[in-house]
């Protein structure tokens, strides 16, 4: 019986390891703001980095389920792809992963009642979180390193809908966006005209309705932005499984650059 326990606990405790090692390269960072507001993110930096020269920013929102304080659980969707050896290569970036606590919401002061596009809020201040976050960005755009040109935004579910809201409130800092099985209000969206956008969705979705990815493809075209709106048959919430599959998603991020 002895011997059982202790094999378990081996299992458990190497378990635990590999856990703790999958995402190893992200390295784990705090951000304290002007204002003593904390942010946990994890940044992923370009496998080599070359004297001179310059890479893109990818900044990733996660869901609500990923919501915490341990700085980890924001990369269980979409860490793995920045791992994946051909994208770090052939695409070198910075990619960062922040944690929304758990208390908050990205793009909202709270869970909005109805996820309706026509029922989503049309005008607020910026939340708490995401001016810290917009400062966090900030010491990024100051490295020398990093390529103004393209900065990226994107993010799932609760990142889709504050993918959406930062390409709104700060189109002149954003290339591309790429919102995936999110929604906003489509009133806002003729600001973020000037930004690229690629959005996905799955058309059985029954926790964020799929109109409000339509209802934005439509917003963002007659404002004359440049879109491109993918929707997945039969798939429910998570679209990024399948967004994240899509082929030309890498090479289509990293060819943007702003007007």
């Amino acid at each position: 019986m002895k011997n059982i326990f202790c094999t378990a606990l081996c299992l458990l405790m190497a378990l635990c390891l590999y856990a703790q090692d999958t995402y190893a390269e992200y390295e784990q960072k705090v951000y304290v703001s002007s204002q003593g507001d904390s942010l946990k993110y994890r940044l992923l930096r370009p496998e080599t980095e070359k004297p001179g020269e310059k890479y893109p920013l990818v900044l990733f929102l996660h869901g609500a389920g990923e919501r915490g304080n341990d700085n980890q659980k924001q990369l269980v969707h979409g860490g793995q792809m920045w791992l994946n050896p051909v994208n770090r290569a052939e695409h070198p970036a910075f990619v960062l992963f922040p944690q929304c606590p758990t208390e908050d919401y990205w793009a909202y002061l709270s869970r909005p009642k109805s996820f309706v596009p026509g029922e989503m809020p049309q005008s607020q201040e910026a939340t708490p979180i995401f001016s810290t976050l917009m400062q966090l960005l900030d010491t990024y755009l100051a490295m020398p390193q990093v390529d103004k040109d393209r900065i990226y935004v994107m993010g799932l579910s609760m990142g889709g809908m504050g993918t959406f809201d930062l390409a709104i409130r700060y189109p002149e800092v954003f290339a591309a966006a790429v919102p995936i099985c999110g929604t906003v209000n489509p009133e806002r969206l003729s600001a973020a005209k000037d930004v690229k956008f690629r959005i996905y969705h799955g058309d059985a979705d029954n926790i964020v309705p799929v109109e409000g990815s339509r209802q934005a493809y439509k917003a963002l075209k007659a404002a004359g932005a440049d879109v491109k709106y993918i929707e997945f048959p039969g798939v429910n919430h998570g679209s990024w499984t399948p967004a994240f599959n899509d082929l030309e998603l890498m090479d289509w991020l990293f060819s943007q650059k702003k007007k």
